[in-house]
């Protein structure tokens, strides 16, 4: 019968299948400030990633401001090639050439030779007083706020230190006593007489070589401040010095396609034959600002702003290609005589050279994107005849100092390195990523503490996963039963990283996903904790996992510059040993030792030892970057942490019990004084704790109650009734005092 059956169902065949649907999983969108969107993000070449960034003018000190920009960058860079796995290729370029630096390196050079003469300081004292005069002009002409404050403040600098020297050569002072007013004068006057000196005699100054010595110097400085901040370096680097070639090639054909016109040996763009043009449009970026002539000054140069080089343009929107050298600069040869590139070509030609016609990324901070990169795009596809030079322009948000306005021209900024020196690297680079890279970041004491907190918080979470990590088990033992907290801690894991992955895909949102991070951190302590409180283990796989993502996502972000599984590096970025494996093994050995002797030491009640064992803890290992944590019925945890950390959190903790033993001493000091109160109010008898009242009351009966006012007024039977409790309390109060006395008590 069972045979049949099997016969009528035929040959056993597998089941149809169908795939589950899934999910539909985010893709990477970036701001583009082409369209004011977050768009999707796709390469024109597969993987392949052409991106091209604004560098910096090297006239002087990188400052925040140049840091704001490029960790920006080297954490967006990161994360496209590390955790998008985008093949990237970067280039950057070094603006050598151009009016600030130019002027700078004049008035330095000037300024030099001033100073290699040794003015007497009456010359010093009249030259000063000369350069005031065109100075005070320009002050009073000043209407920009922040300009006109900067001004302000160097006047008053050079007239606090002119009007000494001034008294001291009036009244024919020693020369002991003169010349270092002069000296002073010159320092504080430096920028005023350069700038005096160059309007005097700047066209003299005629050499090339002048004008690269500046450049070169602070290019150097650049260089090593982006090691110092763990900026990656880019896949190529080019200096408009080195493309004068290219950059006239350049010219010649925006000239050629009917988009350039020469002028007086100047070579212009035509805004308005560009713009009319079916396939082109002028003002991508910014066209609201077509026509800022303030903009567009700025964006030509001081050199380049005069009334005749103005006058040379058809339009006052159209900017120059290449300007005709003036007596004073820095000159090659061109089709056009000589000159020099002016500010936006540099960046067209060396771009289009390396990249090509059209390129993924474009990358600038904010206030770049009119004039400079307007006419960027403008001029490269007037010479390509495309209208997608960039497909994705994206822009990094300003910088402020504690809410103030920074500014290089200013002299309103923070060096690299002065930040370097009160911050880490990593420190900066936190705060950074605690924020998005396309809004303005306050840098502040606010900002550096709250990074400072997050890096402790997570460094504290690495260091107790070693600690579990470090517990020896065998092969087998690693692997443990998971039970419902591990279960939850885990799927806890996964919707963090799905968080800190749609956070990514939403314009590389850093903000959200270091929230995430931090709040997996929170989750991982928490599952610690109670492990540790039911006298538990914590699953050793489960958490390195977790720290494991953790450091890898840090990595990516260029927090972490090493090879650590977890955690941060430990001995310094110098480094090139795992020295947490070298000497971990030895600190186990120590602490277990001392572990034994507190043991021996507490059952034989031996104080002194057990003070030894306190002072090595809290003296002896700190000062080598050493951590020991106590805890009641565990073993004690040995932590590597940064020596400077560890002598703060001492000075810390001592202050904290200082202000401890501070309010104890303060509390007992007033207890005192109370009891003192006390005592002398119980001393008073009834009869005559009225009587001292005169300006409240006039006549007392016989016990010393009071039975009129200070006016003679009798007291009222409201009045009396108050005054008898407050007597009655007071009859006791004294009352118990003499049985005090009686019994031996104070007197």
């Amino acid at each position: 019968m069972a045979a049949s059956v099997e016969q009528a169902k035929g040959k056993r065949v597998q089941p149809a299948w169908s795939p589950p649907e899934g999910t539909e999983q985010p893709r990477l969108h970036l701001y583009n400030s082409l369209t004011r969107n977050k768009d999707e993000f796709v390469p024109q070449n597969g993987k392949q990633v052409l991106w091209y960034c604004c560098g910096p003018t090297v006239y002087d000190a990188s400052h925040m401001g140049h840091a704001r920009s490029y960790i920006s960058f080297d954490i967006l860079r990161r994360v496209l090639m590390n955790y998008f796995k985008y093949d990237v290729f970067y280039c950057m370029n070094i603006t050598d050439i151009d009016d600030k630096i130019i002027k700078r390196a004049r008035q330095n050079h000037l300024f030099e030779q001033y100073r290699e003469k040794k003015p007497a300081p009456a010359q010093i004292l009249g030259d000063v007083q000369t350069a005031l005069k065109p100075f005070l002009v320009k002050l009073a002409e000043t209407t920009d706020p922040d300009k006109k404050q900067m001004l302000e403040r160097l006047h008053a600098a050079v007239t606090s230190v002119l009007g000494p020297l001034q008294e001291a050569v009036q009244r024919g002072a020693a020369a002991s006593e003169v010349a270092p007013k002069a000296e002073l004068l010159l320092k504080e006057a430096k920028d005023l007489l350069s700038d005096w000196l160059d309007s005097q005699l700047g066209s003299q100054v005629t050499e090339n070589s002048i004008f690269s010595i500046l450049p070169k110097y602070w290019e150097g400085e650049y260089h090593q401040d982006m090691e110092a901040l763990n900026v990656l370096p880019p896949d190529v680097l080019t200096r408009v010095s080195e493309y004068v070639p290219e950059i006239v090639a350049f010219v010649k054909k925006v000239v050629e396609n009917g988009y350039g016109y020469v002028s007086n040996g100047s070579v212009y763009f035509d805004t308005a034959q560009f713009g009319g043009s079916e396939k082109h449009s002028y003002g991508k970026l910014v066209p609201e600002a077509v026509g800022d002539q303030k903009a567009l000054q700025e964006g030509e140069g001081d050199l380049s702003i005069s009334a005749d080089r103005l006058s040379e343009k058809r339009s006052q929107n159209d900017f120059a290609l290449w300007k005709a050298s003036k007596p004073g600069e820095p000159s090659w040869d061109s089709p056009w005589g000589k000159g020099r590139p002016g500010w936006h070509i540099e960046c067209s030609a060396m771009a289009g050279s390396i990249l090509g016609e059209s390129m993924d990324i474009h990358g600038g901070g904010f206030d770049l994107r009119f004039p400079h990169h307007d006419n960027e795009l403008a001029q490269s596809e007037a010479y390509f005849e495309n209208d997608h030079w960039v497909r994705y322009f994206l822009h990094t948000g300003h910088l402020t100092i504690a809410g103030c306005k920074m500014s290089k021209s200013l002299k309103n900024f923070i060096t690299i390195k002065d930040a370097l020196a009160k911050h880490t690297a990593r420190q900066l680079r936190l705060a950074f990523l605690m924020h998005s890279w396309k809004d303005t970041l306050d840098y502040s004491n606010n900002t550096m503490e709250s990074a400072i907190q997050y890096e402790k918080f997570i460094n504290e979470f690495f260091l107790n996963v070693k600690d579990v990590l470090r517990a020896p088990t065998n092969i087998t033992g690693q692997y443990e039963k998971w039970d419902s907290q591990e279960i939850e801690l885990n799927k806890s894991f996964y919707e963090k990283k799905a968080a800190v992955h749609r956070a990514l895909c939403d314009n590389v949102d850093t903000r959200t996903a270091m929230e995430e991070m931090r709040a997996l951190v929170s989750l991982g302590n928490t599952y610690i904790a109670a492990r540790k409180s039911n006298r538990q283990t914590p699953n050793r796989m489960l958490l390195q996992s977790v720290a494991a993502y953790l450091t890898e996502m840090l990595r990516v972000f260029g927090a972490i510059d090493g090879v650590e599984p977890i955690g941060f590096p430990v001995g310094g970025s110098g480094q090139n040993m795992d020295l947490e494996a070298i000497v971990m093994p030895y600190l186990s050995v120590l602490s277990d030792f001392r572990e034994t002797v507190r043991k021996i030491a507490r059952e034989n009640k031996v104080t002194e030892v057990l003070q030894l064992c306190d002072a090595l803890r809290d003296d002896t290992l700190p000062e080598l970057g050493v951590r020991l944590e106590d805890h009641e019925g565990l073993p004690t945890v040995v932590k590597l942490v940064d020596r400077e950390t560890l002598l703060k959190e001492r000075e810390e903790k001592k202050q904290v019990e200082e202000e401890k033993k501070r309010k104890k001493e303060e509390a007992a000091r007033k207890k005192q004084e109370q009891e003192a109160a006390k005592l002398a109010k119980m001393k008073i008898p009834p009869s005559e704790m009225f009587r001292s009242e005169i300006d409240k009351y006039s006549n007392f009966d016989d016990s010393g109650f009071p039975t009129h006012d200070a006016e003679g007024k009798e007291i009222s039977k409201g009045q009396t009734k108050k005054l008898k409790k407050l007597y009655d309390a007071q009859e006791k109060l004294h009352k118990d005092y003499l049985e005090m006395v009686q019994n031996g008590g104070s007197s």
